[in-house]
């Protein structure tokens, strides 16, 4: 791969000159999260953390050959299915999505056209796609939309980050090691442990959706076996998702141009 060198820039740290400029030819990266909680091992501000840390240092390897702009993280998302536990500030559905459509008719009006929602929250990604299918319509926008997981979830099944548990999952083994990778000072210790089969999870691929009452209840918040990760498994994770992602966004920059 060749190209000439360019350089990341940050959304907020460029006055309005600057990003008018660069609104012709880079690629807006916009990161969405989440403020949830996470079991009693981790913080709510994981899907935060993880996905700001993905947007921006794939962002920086993609900048070595087509200038890249990344926009504030959204910390907040959609995550009404944790309220019952505390820590968590949510959207409904529709305000959510009312609050992405204006947030991506901003940047419309800074002057950019090509934009990838890189989402860090698995409540925002069927919204998040529905807003790309409608803004490209209202606007002359070339707009990608997509969950880090789902982009990297072929090298992380190399990796066997599906073996005896959920993913992404919500606070388990997977979303534990990248956070001991990432922020170990924040991962309160000993990981909570217990025994996971399939029977006490919904069908990971199914020709079907499941949504069960009570569910996120009846497994304290947090899928499979967190006690399991292990930081080094975390950075091999975090890896395979950097490179995954800087290869979606120099497509998309490639298939957009």
């Amino acid at each position: 791969m060749t190209g000439q060198r360019s350089s990341v820039h940050l959304f907020h740290e460029l006055t309005r000159d600057d990003l008018r400029v660069a609104s012709v030819s880079a690629l807006l990266i916009l990161p969405i999260a989440a403020v949830e909680q996470h079991g009693p091992h981790l913080p709510v501000g994981v899907d935060w953390i993880i996905v700001e840390y993905v947007a921006r240092t794939a962002a920086a390897a993609a900048a070595q050959y087509i200038p890249m702009i990344v926009a504030p993280t959204l910390p907040f998302g959609s995550s009404d299915h944790h309220l019952s536990f505390g820590g968590t500030i949510s959207f409904s559905a529709t305000v959510y999505y009312q609050l992405l459509v204006d947030i991506v008719t901003s940047l419309s009006a800074c002057g950019f056209r090509r934009m990838f929602i890189l989402n860090g929250h698995g409540g925002n990604q069927e919204i998040m796609q529905l807003v790309a299918r409608d803004m490209a319509l209202r606007h002359p926008l070339r707009i990608g939309a997509a969950s880090y997981w789902e982009i990297a979830r072929e090298r992380l099944v190399a990796l066997h980050a599906h073996h005896g548990q959920r993913l992404p999952g919500h606070a388990g083994g997977f979303e534990s090691a990248l956070m001991l990778a990432l922020r170990p000072e924040l991962v309160r210790l000993p990981l909570p442990s217990r025994g996971w089969t399939k029977e006490n999870e919904p069908p990971e691929a199914a020709p079907f959706r499941l949504e069960t009452h009570g569910f996120w209840q009846a497994i304290d918040g947090y899928s499979d076996n967190p006690a399991q990760a292990t930081a080094e498994d975390g950075r091999m994770y975090l890896d395979a998702i950097v490179d995954a992602v800087t290869h979606a966004f120099l497509e998309f920059d490639k298939v957009t141009q």
